[in-house]
């Protein structure tokens, strides 16, 4: 069970780089979400509109997970590469309707009724520009050939998220946002109170 004089073994290719990487993706991924936060509560002045941006990043990420899940991947670098991408492009698609609301409420809409018109007016823009990108990593997910299990890695893990938190994020994002401004509103109007 010895190897001779002379011959040693070492990691290569996925695993090195997994070992290089170790879980400093544990630790910079809250920080990313956080300093995401932090330019959002500049930008809206808020500090409830980000959240409800921020929120759906969760479900990009369990959609993503259960994709890699279900193609019998695992949790590696490239998986975890994508998942920065995909808490941009969520994020994304939620800044497309919080942003329109935010805009309809100022024109004089209820929190309600401007989230749901936001929702339905940044419909289409949101599918396109989801299913372009959808479409566009499909040949990561059915690639074959020499390097193909990095760029398949990559194509599962956008793939399933994306596609999911596109459902999701048209569902939830307009739900987060009433919540959100409406504990908003509550408290603001308490504080004047005093």
């Amino acid at each position: 069970n010895t190897l001779p004089a002379g011959m040693d073994y070492e990691w290569t290719e996925l695993t090195y780089q997994q070992i290089l990487a170790g879980n400093t993706a544990s630790y910079i991924f809250p920080l990313c979400l956080f300093l995401v936060f932090l330019v959002l509560a500049a930008q809206y002045e808020s500090l409830a509109l980000p959240v409800a941006i921020i929120l759906i990043v969760p479900m990009g990420i369990l959609s993503a997970m259960t994709g890699v899940y279900i193609s019998g991947g695992d949790n590696n670098i490239f998986t975890q590469i994508s998942l920065f991408l995909l808490a941009g492009l969520a994020s994304k698609n939620a800044i497309l309707i919080v942003e329109f609301a935010h805009v309809l409420e100022g024109d004089g809409h209820t929190v309600t009724e401007a989230a749901i018109e936001a929702s339905r007016l940044r419909l289409r823009p949101i599918l396109m520009t989801s299913f372009a990108f959808i479409m566009g990593v499909l040949p990561l997910v059915i690639s074959h050939g020499a390097g193909s299990e990095m760029r398949q890695a990559i194509g599962v893990a956008v793939f399933s998220g994306m596609l999911g938190v596109t459902f999701s994020g048209l569902l939830f994002t307009p739900v987060f946002y009433i919540v959100f401004r409406k504990i908003e509103i509550y408290f603001t109007k308490e504080s004047v109170e005093e």
